[in-house]
């Protein structure tokens, strides 16, 4: 067998596959076409969310600091779930990782304290105090 013909059979699962999953998302979006429900209803085409029905223009302009409240709640939510982690595997990471979850608790700490300290939580007024990456993030 020489390596060209090696290389195509190697390859043949992937093709078989890609194959597969091509014909089976043609199959369903035909079917859903074929099958589905067709409306004509003026209240169809309207907006609609969680029950209420929607007011004035949809571009509407946040202030800067949503975003960054927002944006700081991701970043400590996805930290929490590292700290979740170290929880569960506390047994088998033993002192030397209860050590470090203390070391990223205690720099979450003060991540979160220099974000009050300069006001970056607050909605509403400036900032107390203005702080280097504060300044750099509204620019």
């Amino acid at each position: 067998m020489n390596l060209q013909s090696f290389n195509a059979l190697s390859l043949l699962p992937l093709v078989i596959y890609s194959a597969a999953v091509v014909t089976l998302v043609t199959v369903m979006i035909v079917l859903s076409y074929i099958l589905g429900q067709r409306h004509g209803e003026r209240a169809t085409a309207e907006p609609y969310e969680s029950g209420i029905v929607s007011t004035g223009p949809a571009r509407i302009r946040f202030d800067v600091k949503f975003y960054l409240v927002a944006v700081f709640f991701v970043i400590f939510d996805i930290e929490a779930v590292f700290i979740f982690a170290w929880a569960v595997a506390l047994r088998e990471v033993g002192w030397a990782g209860y050590i470090e979850a203390l070391i990223f608790i205690g720099i979450l700490l003060a991540a979160l304290i220099y974000l009050w300290k300069i006001g970056a939580l607050e909605l509403k007024g400036k900032q107390k105090k203005k702080g280097f990456v504060y300044e750099r993030v509204i620019k």
